[in-house]
């Protein structure tokens, strides 16, 4: 019962982010979108919408890493695994609507948030990452934290900036992966 009421407000903090931007969603109206009261999402989110907004971000990462895997499942080495990886999350990122109206409208409010859960983020790709590293390709001395810790630096920089890359092309991200994330372990 608990989980299912949390949910209903995540889902509620999501669909009047993308009606109203992030600015203008309030408690009452996740109260109203969740079909609660304001005390039952105050019970489940102490902390009033900044909570909330931080929580949906971190329950909509997780539903993208959940959509990530999918689009890796059968990738036979770490290389064809990050080229997968960054060809589905630079396409997640361009087509998710409701993270593309908030960039558009209210950056002010998005960037500095994903600035404060980046180390959130980054250990959620590192942790999908790290059982998907070959220790014998690794150079004497580093981890496969270390790699992955590495490899998640410059997807996320390369999925905000891409760069020279054409991250729709598979040949330049083939070639972005050999040279830049792989090579990089390796220097």
């Amino acid at each position: 019962m608990a989980n299912e009421a949390r949910e209903r407000i995540l889902e509620a903090t999501f669909a009047c982010v993308a009606r109203y931007g992030l600015g203008k969603t309030t408690v009452e109206d996740v109260a109203r979108e969740a079909r609660l009261s304001r005390a039952t999402v105050y019970r489940y989110f102490p902390g009033g919408k900044d909570q909330l907004v931080r929580e949906t971000i971190s329950w909509e990462v997780a539903r993208f890493f959940t959509r990530l895997a999918v689009a890796v499942d059968g990738a036979t080495d770490f290389s064809e695994l990050l080229v997968e990886a960054l060809l589905f999350a630079h396409r997640a990122v361009e087509e998710h609507e409701v993270l593309q109206k908030v960039l558009q409208t209210e950056p002010e409010l998005l960037i500095p948030q994903l600035n404060v859960d980046s180390d959130r983020i980054r250990g959620f790709i590192r942790a999908f990452l790290v059982p998907h590293i070959p220790d014998e390709a690794l150079p004497q001395g580093m981890t496969a934290f270390d790699a992955a810790d590495y490899v998640s630096r410059m997807l996320l920089s390369f999925i905000g900036a891409q760069g020279r890359w054409d991250l729709t092309d598979r040949s330049q991200v083939e070639e972005l992966v050999r040279t830049e994330l792989v090579g990089g372990l390796r220097l």
